[in-house]
């Protein structure tokens, strides 16, 4: 089991940037691939990127491809999003998650562990 937590959003003006954190307990966040998601109020929770449990392969949404890097540091058990060139469209609120090794997952059911989440407000 593992739990995570979110930290690092706040406001910015449209074409900054932010570096979100995932911190998570336990000694077996290794063993997790980790994924981003976000949520804009009255839309669906949707995938925004993904990494191996190795780091070695990441995915994207195609909204944020060249923007946004997707980063984990197992030692220190935190994952990171970094967020370029942000876009009001980019505001909602980020979750990080944790599922199980195997093919990354793009779909919310592939995750079986959720922070509570980070608000991310981008001004125009």
């Amino acid at each position: 089991q593992v739990q995570l937590v979110e930290s690092g959003g706040g406001l910015v003006q449209a074409g900054g940037s932010l570096r979100l954190s995932c911190a998570a307990s336990g000694r077996t966040f290794s063993t997790y691939n980790m994924g981003w998601f976000r949520q804009a109020p009255g839309k669906a929770r949707e995938f925004v990127a993904g990494i191996s449990w190795g780091g070695d392969s990441t995915y994207y949404t195609d909204s944020v491809k060249g923007r946004f890097t997707i980063s984990r540091d197992n030692a220190k058990a935190t994952m990171y999003l970094q967020m370029n060139s942000l876009k009001s469209e980019d505001s909602a609120v980020y979750y990080c998650a944790a599922g199980s090794r195997g093919s990354v997952r793009v779909d919310r059911s592939g995750y079986g562990y959720w922070g509570q989440g980070t608000q991310v407000t981008v001004s125009s």
